[in-house]
């Protein structure tokens, strides 16, 4: 008799588990409470993402005219600005999104997998309750997410005071946004609607944008956004947003205040795993309410796997879906490798982006690691000067002696793409002479990698 596997949540950590157990051969439910896809596809991945897509293509159009491209109107003058559309832009979010669930649905569908619409709790010996329903597992996924972190002085309205799940409601260009927090969600905001034309100005309690990236990566896009007009505001520490009719005011703890027509909110996440069961069960969480658990995905009870926000662990759509994987590779006896968070790629989708992998260069100035580090601005690609491309750098970690490489980062128009290779070269254990040595595209962007790559060559 097949193994039954129950999985509370239909995220990335969620569907992508059922995959697998169905392909091993077991039972599988999933039980789900808003539409498979989860936050990632529904109200945070795929719709800031694509809502990106847009603000990349006007950033685009600033440069047009450096390549020679031009723009008139009907009567031949010369067009002066372009204006975006935000009430077709974010229908177009919410269709790509809905499309998105939908062929997820349809492809656990074909796998066999039962989806149960409702909200699921652990019950005692292994079952999971859903409504009037018992299921009984041979084993149990909690994949529930998070959901955006909120303060009493900060309480988001849904129409001028917004967490990042509900600006795609906006059908008006807001005249002056206010981003509350400087961290990737925030920055990925504050830099995609400064693209769409409006104006910013980003609140940050730390003393640079995205301080948990690299920091020659976070100077470049500090000074691109300010470059462009973007009001970034520095240790600035945020006590309260409120609202009046249709002004927002945010008040910093030193008194200074700031207004403007809307603002967004980016101040972290908490999980969704209250009211699930979890102390019953035996399923231990930390201070914050995430779910403890080892790198094969184990939680401390026997039986209970979690995966994606939930766990806190890396909150990242492909770790959500690689922790799923390897608790049903584990559970089912298939070959498995522990989670490895020094192979995760990342990507911040700012304007320009911040692609990373491995080592970072914290590490390497703090000593936890002993690397050689090169570091190749892109200005001086070819591709990059033909593209009117002048920000941006590409850098490389590699092991003194060995030459391994074991980090990366770029900096660029479409990083997310140009790490590849380098997180490959990190999975890989590759040195940086073979990173060298492989064939680039003249000219190509990604020709840079392969220089920097082959100034880290010792004879």
């Amino acid at each position: 008799m097949a193994d039954h596997i129950v999985i509370i949540g239909g995220g990335p950590g969620g569907y992508e588990a059922a995959h697998v157990a169905a392909q091993l051969g077991a039972e599988v439910t999933v039980v789900d409470t808003d539409g498979v896809g989860g936050s990632a596809v529904l109200t945070d991945c795929v719709p800031s993402k694509t809502l990106i897509a847009t603000a990349e293509l006007m950033a685009d159009m600033t440069t047009a005219q450096e390549l020679g491209v031009n723009f008139h109107d009907h009567e031949g003058d010369a067009a002066t600005a372009i204006a975006v559309d935000l009430g077709r832009v974010n229908a177009r979010v919410k269709q790509l999104a809905a499309d998105q669930s939908a062929d997820i649905a349809a492809r656990l569908d074909r796998d066999g997998v039962r989806v149960v619409t409702g909200r699921g709790r652990l019950g005692p010996d292994l079952t999971v309750e859903v409504g009037d329903e018992t299921l009984r597992a041979d084993a149990i996924i909690v994949a529930t997410g998070a959901a955006p972190r909120t303060l009493p002085s900060a309480q988001p309205d849904g129409e001028r005071i917004l967490t990042w799940e509900q600006v795609y409601d906006l059908t008006e260009v807001p005249e002056k946004l206010i981003v509350v927090g400087s961290g990737v969600t925030g920055a990925e905001f504050a830099s995609a609607y400064l693209s769409l034309g409006i104006d910013v100005t980003l609140v940050s309690s730390r003393d640079r944008v995205l301080p948990g990236e690299d920091a020659d990566a976070s100077a470049v896009l500090e000074d691109v956004l300010t470059r462009r007009g973007m009001n970034v505001l520095g240790q600035s520490r945020m006590q309260s947003v409120t609202r009046d009719g249709d002004t927002v005011t945010v008040t910093l703890t030193d008194g200074r205040r700031v207004s403007g027509s809307h603002c967004i909110l980016a101040l972290g996440s908490v999980p969704n795993t209250a009211d699930l069961g979890l102390e019953a069960a035996g399923v231990a969480t930390d201070e914050g309410g995430f779910i403890t658990v080892d790198r094969v995905s184990r939680t401390s009870a026997r039986g209970i796997y979690a995966a994606g926000d939930c766990t806190g662990v890396l909150m990242l759509a492909s770790v959500a879906a690689m922790q799923g994987r390897i608790a049903m590779w584990h559970f089912l006896g298939d070959a498995v490798a522990p989670l490895d968070l020094k192979k995760v790629s990342s990507n911040v989708f700012t304007a320009p982006e911040i692609a990373t992998v491995g080592w970072s260069q914290k590490a390497v100035d703090a000593g936890e690691i002993d690397a050689q580090a090169v570091m190749l601005p892109l200005a001086g690609n070819a591709r990059a000067k033909m593209q009117g491309v002048r920000d941006g750098f590409v850098k490389l970690f590699c092991r003194p002696g060995t030459g391994i490489v074991v980090g990366g980062v770029v900096v660029g128009p479409r990083a997310s793409e140009l790490i590849h290779p380098v997180s490959i070269a990190v999975a890989e254990s590759l040195t940086a002479d073979q990173l060298a040595q492989a064939f680039t595209v003249y000219p190509s962007m990604s020709g840079s990698i392969a220089e920097a790559a082959r100034r880290l060559h010792r004879v």
